[in-house]
């Protein structure tokens, strides 16, 4: 199976920082379901930026609709995805 990275953006003006932490942990409870139920969708971190109101989460997927799917269970917004590779090697 070819997994891909992805990041996905969050911009959220006006969001408390604990209000951007729970969002970071449901979308991370919605992928572990998703894991458990065979779906090839891993969640790596997600990153919060307080200074800008957003956080940016990172994920391995089969395709970026599994990564789509995982936020539609969270019903988490999101404001973009894009394929991504690690310059860390």
């Amino acid at each position: 199976m070819n997994w891909e990275t992805y990041l996905v953006e969050h911009y959220r003006p006006g969001l408390p920082l604990e209000d951007l932490r729970r969002a970071a942990g449901v979308i991370r409870a919605a992928v572990s379901a998703m894991e458990r139920e065979g779906s090839p969708v891993r969640y790596l971190r997600s990153t919060i930026v307080p200074q800008d109101e957003a956080f940016l989460s990172v994920f391995q997927a089969a395709s970026e609709e599994l990564v789509r799917e995982a936020y539609e269970r969270a019903g988490v917004c999101f404001d973009r995805i894009s394929r991504a590779i690690a310059a860390d090697g």
